[in-house]
This record gives structure tokens, sequence and C-alpha cells, in this order.
């Protein structure tokens, strides 16, 4: 069988030639790379044996419509905003942007179509952290979201980004790619979305942020692709002196789903927030590894992920915080709670901690296990019935992550999406 991923068939997606070349090349470096197994610890208590590339072929043709399923409500619920890219099977299809912040240098578009400046910081924050899914993704990225955000320019909206990916087999690889300038803010939220009735599809995501020095971003990024669709996402961040990373992360689809995290601390002073909440249910596996990479001294990140599963769902948790020799005085805390809903349902936790440094505070903190006897006890001697007293706790369990997500407008309609797997698990 004609191999789906060659350099051939990377060489024949149309776009710049600076494109071109740079998927060619990462065509290259994937054909002699051999594609990770659950051998391996990084990929342990995953389904990447299940993994065939020969069931997936990527798309050449540009995408027409002017739209994408959900782009308009989903940048409805998240309330008034200073720009918006929708994105339809990697393509960008719709861009809009403030003007008055077009007029302070931003720039919000089609990585395809960027300038020299933000295109010589592409996979600078991922090609230190490659393996097979990103150089496949590299080989087959169409464009994407671009954001750069100039030396002190505050966006006080949010800026929202939609990808919507369809198609039978289709292979797809949306890629986010954020600059920070030193002394810049803003907020970007993503939503990624599939079709419930695609059948076996791939979406290869890369998010890169580029936090540079005294700059301030805060990342909200909402997976709710169908559930016959595979997630490969990397998150990726680079933050400078004394720049400050929110980052929350919501995962509520997909067949088998998987985020790997990672926050790298460059200059002194900077600080890491790492959020997440995820729930699981039917046979969904939602898997997540995250890493918090101290480099400097007198460094933060606090890490907080939250999950359920019910029915036969899965989910695995495996975190790293390392410290390395330059980073004195850091501070690191890692924590990861999972509640187990139904018989037939499990979660792994697997926290570690490297620390190469002196002068340090660190810790790290996981649970496994159903929803407290007592705590349910309390609210049915109350008059509360007893499908409503688990909605209450799980909701409560999930509460102060999604108070801390930094656009309130959104908690509600993420609340309104836990409750409906509830629903559909009591039914």
């Amino acid at each position: 069988m004609t191999n789906p991923f060659s350099p051939a068939a990377a060489r024949a997606i149309s776009g710049p030639s600076w494109l071109v070349k740079r998927r060619v090349d990462a065509a290259e470096k994937l054909a002699t790379t051999a594609w990770p197994s659950a051998t391996e610890e990084i990929w342990r208590y995953s389904r990447v044996d299940d993994f065939d590339p020969e069931r997936y072929h990527p798309d050449p043709r540009p995408t027409k419509p002017e739209t994408a399923p959900g782009g308009g409500p989903f940048a409805a619920e998240v309330g008034a905003r200073a720009g918006l890219v929708v994105i339809h099977n990697g393509h960008v299809v719709h861009r809009e942007l403030d003007d008055a912040l077009a007029a302070q240098g931003v720039w919000l578009g089609d990585i395809a179509d960027a300038e020299e400046k933000a295109r010589e910081r592409l996979g600078t924050v991922t090609d230190s952290s490659s393996d097979a899914f990103t150089l496949l993704h590299d080989g087959f990225m169409t464009g994407g979201a671009c954001l750069h955000v100039p030396e002190g320019v505050v966006i006080e909206k949010p800026v929202v980004v939609v990808h919507w990916s369809e198609g039978d087999g289709a292979a797809i690889f949306p890629h986010t790619l954020l600059i920070a300038e030193p002394g810049s803010e803003v907020t970007l939220v993503e939503r990624a979305a599939s079709a419930s009735a695609a059948k076996g599809m791939l979406v290869d995501a890369v998010v890169e942020l580029l936090v540079d020095d005294r700059a301030h971003v805060r990342y909200v990024g909402v997976q709710e692709h169908g559930p016959q669709t595979w997630q490969i996402a990397l998150q990726r961040a680079h933050l400078g002196r004394e720049a400050t990373l929110r980052s929350s992360a919501v995962a509520l689809g997909g067949e088998y789903a998987r985020l790997r995290s990672e926050s790298i601390l460059l200059g002194e002073g900077a600080e890491s927030d790492l959020l997440a909440v995820y729930f699981g249910d039917g046979d969904q596996m939602l898997d997540f590894r995250t890493l918090q990479e101290h480099r400097a001294p007198r460094t933060r990140s606090d890490l907080l992920f939250k999950g359920a599963v019910e029915d036969n769902a899965r989910s695995v948790y495996s975190g790293l915080v390392h410290l390395l020799p330059d980073a004195d005085k850091a501070k690191a805390y890692q924590t990861n709670r999972n509640l187990v809903l139904t018989e037939g349902a499990s979660a792994e936790s697997i926290p570690n901690l490297i620390i190469e440094a002196n002068d340090v505070q660190c810790s790290h903190a996981s649970t496994v296990g159903p929803i407290d006897e007592d705590q349910l006890y309390y609210l049915e001697t109350r008059g509360i019935p007893p499908e409503d007293a688990e909605r209450l706790i799980i909701l409560g369990f999930f509460d102060d992550v999604f108070d801390r997500l930094p656009v309130p407008d959104l908690v509600g309609s993420l609340r309104r999406s836990v409750i409906d797997k509830l629903e559909r698990c009591t039914a």
C-alpha cells in the first residue's frame, strides 16, 4: 500500500514555498522515525499500539466553506471578543480583528500568510520536544492560526480560535502559534471539535505559546471531538523573565484523546499555572502527560488537573516536575484528582518529581476513587434525591477549576456539557 504520509505526499500539498520545504523536511525525518509504542514510559497506559497510519489520509485540497459548524455559537459563548479565526480541516476560512488592535500592530490570521518575523519563530517551541507525531504534524500541516502581539500591547478582550474537522479517514493537522512580545498581555480561547458521524478521523494538533519577558498570557483550550476521533495534541509554552502563563484545558470528547501539556520556565521569576477538567464516558480514553520544567531561579509553577470517568471510560495522568540545577528558590506544585463513578471505569495517576536545584519548595499529590459516601449521605439526609446529590458533588468537584478559568462567560456552557454527560449515564 502507498504510504499516505510520504515526503512525496507532503510535497503535493499546496502552499507557499517556505511551508512546502518545511513540510518535506519533516516528512523525510518521519520516514526514518519509528512510531512509538506503549513499552515507552511516556506512552505507558496509552492506546498508541492501536494506531495504524494507513487508516488515514491527508487532504491536499483547500476547503471552500466560509464558516465551520459551531464557530458562531462557541464564539458567542465566550462573550465580547477582540478577534476570531475559524479553521476548517486545517484551513483558515474566516478571520476578524478589532481595527484598533490592527492599528497597534497586532496580527491575526493564517500561519501560511504570516509575516517573516512570525514565521521565524514557528516551531521554535516544539522542535525541542519532537516525536513521530509532531513530525507527522509538521509534515502535513497546511496552515493554522497565528496571533502576534507586539511589545507592550494589551488585548483586553479574548481572541477566539475555532477548529472544526470532518471527513471519514481524514488526517487533520491544526496548528496555533501565539507570540506575546515583551510586556504584552492577551487571552486566547480555542475550541477543537469534529463531526460526531465521522469515522476513523485523526486530529494531530500543535499549540505553541511564546511568552516573552514580562508578557502575560491566559489560554483556554476546549476539546469536544466526536466519538470516533483520535486526537494526539501537543501544547508547549516557553516563558521568559517574569512572564506568566495561565493555561486551562477542558477535555470532553474523542475516542482516544491525548494532550501533552508542557510549560518551560526559561526566565527568572516566570510563573505557570496549568489547569484541566476532563470527563470521560462510554469507551473514551482521555490521556494527559504534563511537564513543568524550571530552568531559572525564583520560578513558580502550579498544576491542578481534575477528572471523572464513568461507563467503561479510562483516564491517564502522568506528570513530571523537573527542577534543573539553575532553578534555585523555585516553587512547584502538582495535583491530580480523579473520580471513578461507575464499575468498569478506571483512572491512572502517576505524578513524578526530579529535583536538581537547592532551596526549593516542591510537592505532588494524586487521588483516584469513587464519590465520598459521607458526602452522599449528608445530602440525601437533607432530602436531596441520590441522582441529584451525585450531580451536585461532581459539579462541586470541578468548580474550583471552573472558577479559575480566565473567561467566566464560558463556565455556564462547560458546566452544561458536564451535566449532559452525567444525564447520559443515568438515562
